[in-house]
């Protein structure tokens, strides 16, 4: 199996998972329905380590945008196969969601909610404020990468790994997902929020367009921190880059306690 390949079907794997139990405990008459956010968090984290025992040995199982081009930002990834594991993880994504998708066909007519319906698909902020919701993102992908990078530094049993992956992914969903729902993954939002837009969904409202740029930009920001974050601490290799995005955070973080007077809630 090509590098490509397996990249493309780690992601699908993961979002058929991770998609497939938020619809679980989401849509209308499922046997989950009701089951949670412990069971969505921890459902997350198996997703992620199954679907790297599935192609870690492969691809290395980035299955994530924001781990490419942060592996790629410290010289631990060629930057000449970051484009090719960017769009596998897409269309993997998009696959995946396309499964979900057909898994749960007679339940998308019977459920009234067009944003139960779009939170099988893709993230929402609890609160809508641009520069918040980014930072939200931006800290649970700081978090991933970081946690990541130090795993791989433990004398562990290869085989673990995965698992402490998926470990991670759930301390990131109990700890950091309130705000947005951590997507903490560019593919993982927006390859779903794609296949959201053209699937011919019953009742299923907007794609949430407007927001789908702040599950972009903030793990590609984050990521790219934590991974120049674990080069610089823990490694002890200075780099410029990093006094750039430590500064590019401060500027964001400054500018959301700055604009925190513009916060309004949703309404229900």
């Amino acid at each position: 199996m090509s590098t490509f390949t397996a990249e493309l079907i780690g992601t699908m794997l993961l979002i058929l998972f991770g998609g497939g139990v938020v619809a679980g405990v989401s849509l209308h008459k499922s046997k989950g329905l009701g089951g949670g956010w412990i069971v969505i968090t921890y459902a997350w984290g198996l997703a992620v380590a199954m679907a790297a025992y599935a192609v870690g040995g492969i691809s290395g199982a980035h299955l994530n945008p924001a781990l490419t081009l942060g592996l790629a930002v410290i010289g631990d990834f060629p930057w000449e196969n970051v484009p090719a594991y960017i769009l596998a993880q897409m269309i993997g994504a998009i696959l995946g969601a396309v499964l979900v998708y057909f898994m749960y066909l007679p339940h998308w007519k019977g459920t009234k909610d067009p944003g139960a319906k779009l939170a099988v698909f893709a993230t929402s902020p609890a609160i809508k404020h641009p520069l918040s919701n980014l930072i939200a993102e931006m800290i649970g992908t700081f978090a991933l990468v970081l946690g990541i990078l130090a795993i791989g530094t433990n004398d562990l049993t290869l085989g673990l790994k995965p698992f402490l992956v998926g470990m991670l992914i759930v301390v990131i969903g109990m700890a950091l997902g309130g705000p947005t729902g951590y997507a903490i993954n560019p593919a993982r939002d927006l390859g779903p929020r794609i296949a959201h837009a053209f699937l011919p969904i019953a009742g299923k409202g907007s794609s949430g367009w407007s927001y789908a740029w702040i599950p972009v930009v903030g793990p590609i920001i984050g990521g790219i921190f934590g991974a120049l974050f674990f080069q610089q601490i823990f490694e002890g290799k200075n780099s410029i880059l990093f006094w750039v995005f430590a500064l590019l955070v401060a500027v964001i973080f400054i500018g959301a306690q700055m604009t925190l007077k513009n916060i309004k809630e949703e309404e229900n």
